[in-house]
């Protein structure tokens, strides 16, 4: 299974997390023994200068496709049970979550790998690009990612 979700509403990854796992995945939490989650939020600072809100566009529909294919590639090389993924498009703010990868898996070690492969991937793959509003009242646009 997976599960790919672009969202410009806010979202509480932790609640969002937990409706899943009950209504979506029960049958895969059972045969699971391990999930891993990787939650990212949106800093109030960025390349020395402070933040005070972004704004996130993508492709629609190349997107989803590119993060579809993250996770399947994911499923397959590592067995998971199942990906979830969550992606804010839109207006963000300082502190609000911006993405959320989970992963299941019948072992700790594929979980935690998996995890951090879709996320690393997904962050130098999908189409997204970063526009960057500064305290000052100029925008920028993200020319980089950070490192891991």
């Amino acid at each position: 299974m997976l599960h790919v979700e672009l969202r410009e509403a806010g979202f509480e990854p932790w609640q969002y997390l937990a409706e899943w796992q009950r209504q979506q995945i029960p049958a895969a939490t059972a045969r699971s023994g391990a999930a891993a989650v990787f939650v990212g939020t949106m800093r109030d600072f960025n390349e020395g200068d402070d933040v005070v809100e972004m704004y996130l566009e993508h492709y629609p529909g190349m997107t989803e496709r590119q993060l579809e294919s993250i996770a399947a590639e994911a499923i397959q090389t590592w067995s998971l049970d199942d990906v979830c993924i969550v992606h804010r498009v839109g207006e963000i703010h300082p502190a609000d979550a911006i993405v959320l990868v989970a992963v299941w898996s019948a072992h700790r070690a594929e979980a935690f790998t998996a995890c951090r492969h879709i996320m690393e991937v997904l962050k130098h793959q999908a189409p997204f690009w970063k526009q960057e509003k500064l305290a000052t009242g100029s925008a920028r646009w993200v020319e980089k990612n950070t490192q891991g």
